[in-house]
């Protein structure tokens, strides 16, 4: 069952109390969810925007994840995920702009669409009057450029800590559901999820927060 089809997810108290902080502040706030592949960090997001309604849009990373023609061409295609299979310049920029969006301005971001493995321009359209955007990936830790820029736009950065256990099943799961045999499946975690899980747990203590999450 997909996160969203399930039942009403509990939101850690201190998630709450920590988005009430950001709000209170004043002003364009963006909260940034990081975990490895399977970590269920859209599931949070979409948890929170469900809580606190208007008052947060999210925009994900994965909207800037390359086409597929591109990392074909590049021959990273087999390792689509890593971080540098994204365009992080273009995603960086796009923090940068919606932390200082005028009222007057009206910014579009992309989509990920799972179901064509592709990202979609423009699908997105951030409100300027809504205080709070979450944003959240893989790669908003990393501390190497340009995802290093990252922490000067963020006003804070939660990593999620999940069972090993689980996260696999997640992601089993998951590639299945999008068309993966169970083998394909397991094969494309060992080889590509999980060299990238284990890069990005290695940044968490740039983390403002660390959060249990299963």
């Amino acid at each position: 069952m997909h996160p969203s089809e399930s039942a009403p997810i509990r939101i850690p108290d201190i998630c709450l109390q920590r988005i009430d902080t950001l709000l209170s502040r004043g002003g364009r706030r963006i909260l940034g969810i990081a975990a490895p592949p399977g970590a269920g960090k859209s599931t949070l997001a979409e948890a929170l925007a469900r809580y606190f309604d208007a008052r947060v849009q999210i925009v994900p990373m994965d909207g800037f994840h390359l086409a597929n023609s591109e990392l074909q061409r590049l021959g990273r295609h087999t390792r689509k995920g890593a971080a540098d299979t994204f365009d992080g310049d273009g995603f960086v920029d796009l923090m940068r702009r919606i932390k200082s969006q005028p009222a007057t301005e009206q910014i579009y971001a992309p989509e990920f669409r799972r179901e064509l493995e592709e990202a979609i321009a423009g699908a997105i359209a951030v409100d300027a009057a809504t205080p709070l955007v979450i944003t959240e990936g893989n790669y908003l830790l990393l501390d190497e450029m340009p995802w290093r820029s990252l922490r000067a736009v963020l006003d804070e950065v939660w990593y999620l800590d999940v069972d090993e256990r689980l996260r696999h099943q997640r992601l089993l799961m998951r590639h299945m559901r999008f068309g993966r045999s169970q083998q394909e499946a397991l094969d494309w975690i060992a080889q590509t999820d999980e060299p990238n899980a284990l890069r990005i747990a290695a940044q968490r203590h740039r983390a403002d927060l660390c959060l249990r999450w299963d």
